[in-house]
């Protein structure tokens, strides 16, 4: 009967656990390119956090469910936060049209998905967004796009709202523009106060809506009317 050498079968583990880590990093690599695209690779820096934090509470990332997720994980956050690599130039372009329009515009109930700068954990709600134009108006999917672009940002509500009112003011130069967002905050219900079923409203009025109370009372009376779709 043949011996093993002493020490064969620690070499022998030794080995296999080289192996194993290995194929992990090729199948991460591989996995990478499908889940970013071959332009848009994982960041290793931003891949080798993911793992640190997995370590720090008590896991594995090396385990079998966990292989890919550090992956997954900056994929999904430069998809939340792409509205930094976005302008409102090329947001728009050129989609402002002359004509002869001055009565409200009103875009309600537009979705948006946000991550609280706080926590980095999601609030979800909706916008309300109107304008008055001179003249000037924008093509409406537009206006889902601007708010689309500001809550793929890290954010608090506030300047979300602020933000949203702004680049339409700056982009038509309207008599004025109302903004309305009401949001659950998951910072607020899965941790905290755990306040489930809470809502946070708030508004950005410029120019005849906050000037004109009339103006401010029709925006306000109209998304408070019920949807019919």
């Amino acid at each position: 009967m043949t011996l093993a050498k002493p020490g064969s079968g620690s070499q022998s583990r030794m080995d296999d656990k080289a192996h194993f880590k290995s194929r992990v990093i090729r199948d991460r690599a591989t996995f990478a390119e499908e889940e970013l695209g071959s332009s848009d690779v994982s960041d290793p820096a931003m891949v080798a956090a993911v793992e640190t934090l997995l370590r720090g509470i008590g896991e594995d990332p090396h385990r079998e469910g966990l292989q890919k997720t550090p992956e997954r994980v900056v994929a999904a956050l430069k998809f939340l936060t792409s509205g930094y690599r976005q302008s409102l130039e090329e947001l728009l372009n050129s989609a402002i049209f002359d004509e002869g329009h001055d009565e409200m515009v009103l875009l309600r109930d537009v979705s948006l998905f946000s991550l609280c700068e706080h926590h980095l954990l999601p609030f979800i709600g909706k916008a309300h967004v109107a304008y008055i134009p001179k003249q000037k108006v924008v093509g409406l999917s537009k206006i889902a796009r601007i708010v689309e672009m500001y809550s793929r940002r890290l954010q608090v509500q506030e300047r979300l709202t602020r933000q949203i009112a702004e680049a339409l003011m700056e982009v038509l130069d309207p008599y004025g523009v109302g903004v309305v967002i009401e949001a659950t905050h998951m910072c607020m219900v899965m941790r905290g106060v755990q306040k489930a079923g809470s809502w946070t409203v708030t508004s950005s009025m410029v120019g005849v809506f906050q000037e004109d109370p009339r103006t401010r009372e029709e925006f306000l009376s109209l998304i408070r009317h019920p949807s019919n779709f």
